[in-house]
């Protein structure tokens, strides 16, 4: 098959412990799955169906990236997130099958523009400008089941610049990751190499260029990324 220009790389992310690379077809995000978080943002965490949104596989970046301050924002926001790699896949898979879907856990950054997020929901109109740009997907390695087996608890933290900012429990989830992966698959089929970020706890807050985000899960690789000037011109990696 021929295209009429050159097709660009997969997105991928690295594997622990393996020399092969996780490709990256979609990236579901939950949005609002810590109660506190909920509260911080104005909402009450109340447990009603849980609601997604997207982010393009190439918004990924690795552990380690520079990433340039985005444009069209004053207010750039970090919200430390549980991402769990699909292997399998399907529609209305049942919450007793959903962990046979997992290849892995990894630690990722939900990057967001808040005051376009803010904007855009104030009239109503999609998210996305506010979610889903170049760079907003910082992910750290994937470590297989095999290695840590299926995470329902543990701390997840955040520190900026050295000081703590976020830091809560994998346990706090309003909706767990079988719930999660129920839900979704009543609207899409999932399919493997499918990312899905499971929500961040309370303590989201803005950074700016000079500003370095180092961040964990027990039993996970962690996830470091530098914010710099955007003029920088680097490849992201």
């Amino acid at each position: 098959m021929s295209y009429v220009f050159n097709v660009a790389p997969v997105p991928s992310v690295p594997v622990k412990g393996n020399d092969s690379r996780f490709p990256v077809r979609r990236i579901f995000c939950v949005g609002r799955n810590y109660a506190e978080h909920a509260r911080e943002m104005g909402f009450d965490p109340d447990r009603e169906p849980p609601f997604f949104f997207t982010k393009p596989g190439d918004a990924i970046v690795q552990d380690g990236a520079k990433i340039p301050y985005p444009p069209l924002t004053s207010n750039f926001h970090y919200e430390i997130e549980l991402v769990v790699a699909i292997c399998g896949g399907g529609l209305n898979i049942r919450k007793s099958e959903a962990l046979e879907q997992i290849y892995g856990y990894a630690v990722g950054l939900d990057m967001t523009r808040r005051d376009l997020q803010l904007s855009m929901r104030k009239i109503g109109r999609p998210w996305c400008w506010g979610k889903a740009f170049d760079n907003s997907a910082p992910m750290g390695e994937i470590t297989p089941v095999d290695q840590c087996g299926h995470i329902d608890k543990g701390r997840i933290w955040l520190d900026v610049n050295g000081e703590r900012r976020q830091d809560g429990d994998i346990n706090q989830l309003i909706w767990s990751i079988p719930e999660v992966i129920a839900h979704l698959t009543q609207s899409i089929a999932l399919a493997p190499g499918d990312l899905i970020m499971t929500g961040t706890p309370a303590g989201v807050g803005p950074v700016v260029a000079g500003d370095r985000l180092c961040g964990g899960i027990d039993g996970l690789a962690s996830l470091s990324v530098s914010i710099v000037d955007p003029t920088y011109c680097g490849d992201g990696s």
